[in-house]
């Protein structure tokens, strides 16, 4: 069995990074998101 790393209190790190990874837009993307849609800020520029 492989040896897990945890924090002092017992957390699974390699746990919380794949639920991180699972967890969708992170909060400064929402943020972002958000203010595009409305139109504080513009979309970037797309190459063809």
């Amino acid at each position: 069995m492989r040896n897990k790393r945890k924090t002092m209190s017992g957390t699974d790190i390699e746990e919380v990074k794949r639920l991180n990874a699972q967890s969708g837009l992170t909060y400064n993307k929402a943020k972002e998101a958000l203010a595009r849609k409305k139109g504080f800020i513009s979309s970037p520029e797309t190459k063809d």
